[in-house]
């Protein structure tokens, strides 16, 4: 999503790849959100609202909008069919390069969805959007997220570490990398 293609972002996005459709997020996905994005593991691990409700639902989805018309990032629905939602996935523009960040709902994790998604969400920012490196960035100490990195074939990066405050709770975020195939 460089400046040149950040403007350039479809209205709508589908994509297909490793047994998983990421879609658009809809008005019709509101209800089942909460489920997905309402848990401890959630609050503590990403910067997502908490507690998260319908409320907070449909200001997600009134924001990812918003986003993406800015040209600056993409979130989208995990789902297996284009169906049901089971988890989220995002791509975008970072100071390091393309940024890509996860969330799985609690009741459907232990199935590779977040690596599937994020190796699905990677070849599209190398394919379509140019990027020559996509970027997680995720705590140590996070040994779920740290699996998925590696699953997804990315390496940690020898950069300096991010530190900051999220939510009242101090962090500290690893920077892993993935270049674009040659």
């Amino acid at each position: 999503m460089s400046s040149a293609t950040s403007s350039s972002l479809p209205e709508r996005i589908e994509l297909t790849g490793e047994g998983l459709v990421l879609r658009d997020w809809t008005e019709a996905d509101l209800a089942a959100m909460p489920e997905l994005f309402d848990h401890p593991d959630i609050a503590y691990w990403t910067p997502i609202v908490s507690p998260f409700d319908e409320a907070a639902a449909r200001t997600r989805l009134v924001r990812a909008r918003q986003l993406r018309q800015e040209g600056t990032t993409v979130l989208l629905a995990i789902t297996v069919d284009g169906g049901a939602a089971l988890g989220e996935i995002m791509l975008r523009r970072a100071p390091e390069g393309m940024e890509i960040g996860y969330a799985v709902g609690p009741a459907h994790r232990g199935r590779g969805l977040a690596a599937r998604a994020v190796r699905v969400m990677a070849a599209y920012a190398f394919e379509q959007l140019g990027a020559e490196q996509v970027i997680l960035e995720l705590e140590a100490e996070n040994a779920a997220s740290v699996s998925v990195a590696r699953k997804a074939g990315f390496g940690l990066l020898d950069v300096p570490l991010i530190k900051g405050e999220e939510k009242g709770r101090p962090f500290v975020l690893q920077t892993w990398g993935l270049n674009r195939p040659s």
